[in-house]
């Protein structure tokens, strides 16, 4: 393979990473904890958007159970947000036999 078709393919690739990136960034997932009494959006570029508390929940007063119920949708949150941009960023590479 040629140098300059090299750098040509490397130059649409980063391109096309750009371009992934911020669409990304404009795609939210959200995953609810706890029969859905807490609940967290997230950009797929891993900035959190927002946390919903059902009022039942801080009725109770049970801080632990708040806590545990928060981190638990943030992580399922993140967990979405990693998968998304997983697939989507695979999709540049493939067929570069690249090992992951």
């Amino acid at each position: 393979m040629d140098m300059m078709k090299m750098m040509k393919q490397a130059a649409t690739m980063q391109k096309d990473m750009k371009n992934k990136q911020k669409m990304l960034a404009g795609q939210t997932v959200e995953f609810s904890s706890f029969n859905k009494l807490v609940s967290v959006k997230m950009s797929c570029d891993m900035k959190p958007q927002g946390v919903t508390i059902a009022p039942a929940l801080i009725e109770e007063g049970d801080v632990k159970k708040i806590e545990k119920a928060v981190l638990d949708a943030f992580k399922g949150a993140l967990d979405l947000a990693q998968d998304k941009a997983a697939q989507e960023m695979k999709s540049l590479t493939a067929g570069l036999n690249l090992p992951f």
